[in-house]
């Protein structure tokens, strides 16, 4: 069992920045693919970005690329999501997630969730 859980979200004007974090319990996440998604009111969750065991191979959506960042620091057990620019479309609810492929895109393919972190950004 993994246990993980975000911080970081807030209330940022367009723009803006602000970098989650999901910090994992119960194993070590050097033994996963880590990856983050979001959900606004009344839309399905999407996938944002993902990053493989070492850090070395990333993925992001159209949306998010250039914007977001995302790393890890498994001597930490943490996973980290810089978001840069933000714009109102950013708002949801972050999650960060364990997968078995980078490059999976879909809520489906990731096991373990956090509980979310709030994002709002104003305009």
């Amino acid at each position: 069992q993994v246990q993980l859980v975000e911080s970081g979200g807030g209330l940022v004007q367009a723009g803006g920045s602000l970098r989650l974090s999901c910090a994992a319990s119960g194993r070590a996440i050097a033994n996963y693919v880590m990856g983050w998604f979001r959900q606004a009111p009344g839309k399905e969750r999407e996938f944002v970005g993902s990053i493989n065991w070492n850090g070395a191979s990333t993925e992001y959506a159209d949306s998010v690329k250039g914007r977001f960042t995302t790393s890890r620091d498994n001597a930490k057990n943490t996973v980290y999501l810089q978001m840069n620019s933000l714009k109102p479309g950013d708002t949801a609810v972050y999650y960060c997630a364990t997968g078995s492929s980078w490059k999976a895109r879909v809520s489906r393919d990731y096991s373990y969730w956090g509980q979310g972190t709030q994002v709002t950004v104003s305009s």
